[in-house]
């Protein structure tokens, strides 16, 4: 652009174009300077504005008033520079109008129009659509970080499911190898005895019948204890009914991850207090909905959550599934409703944005 004005200032009289060579190429210059300033960062733009300053009075010298407005875009331009380095005050452009009462063949009215044109043009760029873009870069970063927390808290949340079901497994295996050592321990001399004193009867049965009679009775008894402590132990060692619920919901929620429906279970509150028949309740529901959001719902996410509050339970089991305009209610709902209702304990369905289903119990 530069060159081309300055040749065709070189081609043609200056009578005919009514303007120098050295005009055309000061415009040229100032032209090519306030393009290049947008293509730099920081402080290497004052060079090229200060630059294209210098053109812009040379041009008012030189050309005399006729180049006056470049003075006002000029000022403009330093503001806007000296608000992206120091956030300048809005008042302070207005300051340019102080140009306005400088001689041009423009009249005043005519100045002030183009002065607050200019004024209006830089403060919305520099203000207000700068705001909106900075508005934007801080709610862009903010998605981002809560699709990231998100993320990991997807991914936490996972990993302590997996560990929630790991240690109920562990627990059940220690249970069972307790429960084991423990039989072996209390009742296996006990049988054994008893099996050597039958082999001793059954000699003995038909040479002294009266002390294989009194034999036989004494492993009667004895296997009547031996019975005893085996209803001791399996009572004693017999699981909560909270462990072995919380145990199938967290294996419940395992299988739904593995069909490709994510499933979380979430608990609040002391989850002690929640006695074996509302367990059993709860069990039982949660099991019947997330059958069904399974088979019907085509949901992709689904949420067990059991809050335990002042002598209340409540438990909301909601899927992200296409929900439905009426409920139809079948023998699953219907059951539903049945164990709620004898548990002494409400239950609400929900159907918009998905199916929810809500229980409150007593306890």
């Amino acid at each position: 652009m530069m060159l081309g004005f300055s040749l065709y200032g070189m081609t043609i009289r200056m009578e005919e174009a009514g303007v120098s060579v050295t005009m055309l190429l000061l415009l040229a210059l100032f032209i090519g300077f306030v393009a290049c300033k947008e293509l730099v960062e920081g402080w290497k733009k004052a060079v090229f504005l200060l630059a294209s300053g210098a053109c812009a009075i040379l041009m008012n010298l030189l050309g005399g008033d006729s180049y006056f407005l470049l003075l006002y875009f000029i000022v403009y331009e330093i503001l806007s520079f000296l608000r992206n380095q120091f956030e300048i005050a809005p008042f302070f452009y207005a300051f340019p109008f102080l140009l306005v009462a400088r001689q041009a063949p423009m009249e005043l009215p005519e100045r002030c129009i183009v002065m607050l044109l200019l004024m209006v043009c830089y403060y919305q760029h520099d203000f207000i659509v700068r705001f909106y873009r900075k508005q934007t870069m801080e709610d862009t970063l903010l998605e981002q970080r809560l699709k990231k927390d998100m993320t990991e808290k997807e991914y936490e949340t996972k990993i302590q499911l997996q560990q929630n079901l790991l240690k109920s497994e562990n627990q059940i295996l220690e249970d069972r190898a307790r429960l084991s050592q423990t039989l072996h321990d209390k009742l296996g001399h006990g049988i054994n005895g008893s099996i050597y004193q039958l082999e001793a009867i059954k000699v003995l049965m038909k040479k002294d019948p009266e002390k294989s009679g009194a034999m036989i009775q004494a492993v009667i008894d004895q296997l009547r204890v031996s019975m005893d402590e085996i209803r001791a132990i399996l009572r004693k060692e017999r699981p909560e009914k909270k462990e072995l619920a919380l145990l199938q919901l967290y294996k419940l929620c395992e299988d739904c991850n593995e069909k490709g429906v994510k499933a979380e279970l979430e608990t609040e509150g002391d989850i002690s207090l929640v006695p074996e028949k509302a367990w059993e309740v709860l069990l039982d529901n949660a099991f019947e909905a997330v059958t069904n959001a399974m088979k019907y719902a085509k949901c992709k996410q689904i949420g067990i959550k059991i809050v335990v509050l002042n002598q209340m339970i409540r438990c909301t089991i909601t899927d992200d599934g296409k929900g439905c305009s009426e409920i139809k209610e079948g023998m699953g709902i219907a059951g539903m409703r049945r164990r709620v209702r004898e548990a002494g304990g409400t239950i609400g369905f929900e159907t918009q944005a998905g199916f929810t289903v809500n229980m409150l119990l007593p306890f």
